[in-house]
């Protein structure tokens, strides 16, 4: 027995000699850069703090400049006592600063935000558009400040992507290290915008990086914290929302009263996500049909907020006086239930006339008072089983949000930080939950998501859809000069019975010709002008694309576990 337990201890000694030499060894060879790479995270996320901490004071100044107020937090009371003319003035001009602004800047007239981001982390190597992005910066700022009925995390996070994509152009950063990057710049931006470093960091690894990755989650958190100084040093360490006391379930009998907010707030954000859906294609059609230009878009709709703004001020902004009324259980039934419904149909006119600004912020209130409302009626039918009403708006707010995003967990967390009552954590974990289920199955998993499925980018069902958009045609062929490449004579036979690829056509567009056809390889040609003969460029072959689509999954699957 003694000799077995010697023999433990020399293997075990042994065991750990082996372990701390190969640390001594990856310290010395890789914790330098490693490091180093923490400290670009963490000027990054001062940077990205800073330029969220900055962008909110900035609509903060020109929002109490156009409306002439002291206290934005109190804009909608202030705005209802202004004439009439400027309510409906402000919008109008706000949107065709706008509208002018992109119509330079930008080659499609339309504002970057979050999901250009995300397309940015997919495909486009953990990088988004400098020129345009500013520009919709500027526009964002204007849009919120003149009355636009959207939010900020938006382009806080896009302007945080531009500092990323900066950095990483600078250093010459591969896409996973850009990524990373990207990571960082987002999760410090929305830590300082709402003061929630927790939900800060989950929200760029669930939302934008669409992974959990270990190697990311520290200089991750580096960075939100980072982020989150920037917003203290500032406004100190206080909550977006004050709620009247600690809101606590009187029973277990109510959650199923929760799940059913669950089921409400799940239909309540998917008819948020397809009204703003159906009112872009609206103004899409109207466009084409009149031949609007592209510019004056913006200040019709600024018109028509504008004249929403006239009977009900309460649309105007991010919304936080009414979303912070409906979690204080300030609204009576009927005035939740019609701010709701104008709250959407203020959002779907800001986004349908591509005045800027994000969604978030406008779900947060459509969730709040779509909870306070279920609440009110909750309470009222089951009187002696039921909470607070303020309870019911709090996991409304999550629930709708959460759908919205696609993001459940972060989401979550940015609830509880936002309002600072971690007490009833079980009701809005329940409320999310089954709205995000129920959410994810009637659009494209969320918002985002299913704005880049109407662009035809494929992010939505993960890699296996989108990685064969990377690679293009002419990048995986064989050229002609290449001794395997395909004789010219098949070639031009294939060619001649309409079988063949554009040189500059993606992987994506060839493999269903593959399937389709059945051909062993596919000729790449160049097309040239009309009526002229196309070039032939080379031969694609199935085992080529397939190798290199093998490599790119490869590539991602280890870089989400690593």
């Amino acid at each position: 027995m003694s000799n077995s337990i010697r023999s433990f201890l020399a293997d075990s000694l042994r065991q750990a000699a082996e372990t701390s030499r190969e640390g001594w060894r990856v310290l010395v060879t890789k914790g330098p850069s490693q490091i180093q790479f923490w400290f670009i995270a963490l000027g990054i996320g001062i940077g990205a703090g800073f330029a969220a901490l900055y962008f909110r004071k900035a609509i903060i100044w020109l929002q109490a400049t156009v409306y002439r107020t002291d206290d934005i937090n109190l804009l909608h009371t202030h705005a209802g006592t202004l004439p009439w003319y400027l309510l409906l003035l402000f919008p109008i001009l706000g949107g065709l600063a706008v509208g002018l602004i992109l119509h330079r800047f930008t080659d499609d007239g339309r504002v970057r935000s979050v999901a250009d981001v995300i397309e940015g982390a997919a495909l486009r190597e953990g990088r988004v558009e400098t020129k345009a992005g500013i520009a919709s910066a500027v526009s964002s700022w204007i849009t919120l400040s003149t009355g636009g009925s959207t939010g900020r995390e938006g382009p806080v996070v896009h302007m945080a992507a531009l500092i990323s994509t900066w950095v990483s152009n600078r250093i010459n950063a591969n896409g996973i290290t850009a990524r990373d990057l990207m990571g960082c710049a987002v999760a410090a931006a929305v830590s300082a915008s709402f003061n929630a470093p927790i939900a800060g960091a989950l929200f760029a690894l669930e939302v934008v990086l669409r992974h959990f990755a270990v190697h990311a989650f520290a200089p991750i958190v580096i960075a939100s914290v980072a982020g989150t100084v920037m917003n203290r040093l500032e406004f100190g360490d206080v909550t977006e929302f004050v709620l009247p006391g600690t809101s606590a379930l009187e029973f277990y009998q109510e959650l199923p009263a929760f799940l059913m907010l669950g089921f409400v707030s799940g239909l309540v954000a998917v008819a948020l996500m397809w009204t703003i859906f159906w009112a872009e294609d609206m103004g899409n059609q109207i466009q084409a049909r009149t031949g609007m230009p592209r510019w004056l878009r913006p200040a019709i709709s600024g018109a028509m907020l504008g004249g929403l703004a006239i009977w009900f001020p309460h649309i105007i902004g991010v919304g936080y006086e009414t979303t912070s009324a409906a979690l204080t259980g300030q609204l009576v039934l009927h005035e939740a239930i019609v701010f709701a419904i104008l709250k959407v149909i203020a959002v779907s006119f800001t986004m349908a006339g591509r005045m800027g600004g994000g969604v978030f912020s406008p779900s947060l209130m459509v969730g709040a008072l779509t909870g306070l409302a279920f609440g009110l009626i909750a309470t009222s039918v089951f009187p002696d089983v039921s909470g607070t009403t303020t309870l019911y708006a709090l996991a409304g707010m999550g629930a709708v949000a959460a759908a919205v995003l696609g993001a459940p967990i972060s989401t979550t967390l940015i609830v509880f930080e936002l309002t600072g009552d971690w007490q009833t954590g079980l009701a809005v974990m329940v409320s999310v939950s089954i709205s995000t289920a129920l959410g994810s199955r009637l659009v494209d998993r969320s918002f985002f998501l299913t704005q880049l499925e109407r662009r035809k980018v494929h992010v939505a069902a993960g890699p296996q859809a989108y990685l064969l958009s990377m690679f293009r045609v002419s990048r995986v062929m064989r050229p002609l000069e290449d001794p395997r490449c395909a004789e010219k004579t098949a070639c031009w036979d294939m060619i001649s019975e309409g079988v063949y690829v554009d040189a500059n056509a993606t992987l994506e567009t060839a493999m269903p010709i593959f399937e389709t056809s059945g051909a062993r390889f596919l000729p790449v040609v160049s097309i040239k002008g009309k009526g002229e003969p196309p070039e032939l460029r080379g031969a694609l072959f199935h085992v080529d694309a397939l190798k290199e689509y093998n490599r790119a999954l490869a590539a991602t699957a280890a870089e989400e576990h690593s």
